[in-house]
């Protein structure tokens, strides 16, 4: 038989319980910090989760289901305590009843029947004496349940309008603190949309930087323009200028058009060829023939 079991057996049995108490804590103490974390994160979901106003409608249900049930006790001991008036009345009467037999059989000289007659009375008003007991008990417990009720009726009137105005009061704060969130921006919503248009700015504003250093890089020749379609300063600016004598050339033809057709133009033709002569100089050597 292998003895390592049971020597574990018997260290266990001889070890002191303090030493096992020891050991425990540590656990028990992981466990009541577990618990507690637990405790807090289900207490701040249901926080979260909570609505006064539904809270207030539950109360209020509540309180309804409580008065309906004290308004059926009071019909319950009303309905009691009828029931013991209609028990008494009829007592009542065959008590009335017994009593009229006695007298007519005490008339017709039979005393025992008479007798008899006024026994069964007798015991009838004790049944009476009792009821009428229990009437009046009854009758104080109606009127006890009822004032309970009309109490119990006030309250619960003045918590639905307590409960109307809490109600009211939340709704109008939760709207005043969703348009302030919106206007401030910090709800998630509007977060959302200010942050959409941030990056949108941002790509914008880079875009724009890159553009603007392509076209200096460009200008200054750092880079080569590969469509060809880019030009310096200098070479745009005798463009402008051959643009604009093209353009001159072509108003005064117009205008030479427009005054006198062919003769016009030929006038101004040879205006035009008198006016280059003229801007010649005029210390050309000439050549006598001798």
């Amino acid at each position: 038989m292998d003895a390592g079991p049971v020597l574990w057996v018997l260290s266990q049995k001889c070890e002191p319980e303090s030493v096992r108490r020891g050991r425990a804590k540590p656990m028990s103490g992981v466990m009541k910090r577990m618990g507690m974390i637990f405790r807090a994160k289900a207490n701040k979901a249901l926080d979260r989760a909570e609505d006064p106003r539904e809270t207030l409608d539950y109360s209020y249900q509540k309180q309804l289901e409580l008065l309906q049930k004290v308004r059926r006790g009071v019909a319950d001991v009303a309905t009691s305590r009828k029931r013991l008036e209609l028990q008494l009345n009829q007592l009542q009467s065959q008590s009335s009843k017994l009593e009229d037999q006695g007298r007519k059989a005490l008339a017709l000289g039979r005393e025992d029947l008479a007798r008899e007659a006024l026994s069964r009375r007798a015991a009838l008003q004790q049944q009476v004496t009792d009821l009428e007991t229990q009437h009046s008990t009854l009758q104080g417990e109606e009127e006890k349940l009822t004032l309970a009720a009309q109490r119990l009726q006030a309250k619960v009137d003045a918590f639905r309008t307590k409960k109307e105005t809490i109600k009211a009061t939340y709704t109008a704060a939760q709207a005043q603190t969703r348009i302030g969130e919106a206007f401030s921006g910090i709800s998630e919503e509007m977060g959302d949309v200010g942050l959409a248009i941030q990056r949108a700015e941002d790509k914008t504003a880079q875009l724009q930087a890159r553009a603007g250093a392509i076209d200096e890089l460009l200008a200054s020749g750092a880079l080569d323009d590969q469509s060809g379609m880019h030009k310096d300063d200098i070479q745009a600016e005798l463009d402008r200028l051959s643009g604009g004598t093209d353009v001159e050339l072509e108003l005064q033809r117009m205008k030479a058009e427009l005054a006198g057709g062919p003769s016009g133009e030929k006038q101004a033709i040879e205006g035009g060829s008198e006016q280059s002569q003229a801007q010649q100089p005029q210390d050309t050597p000439r050549f006598d023939k001798q």
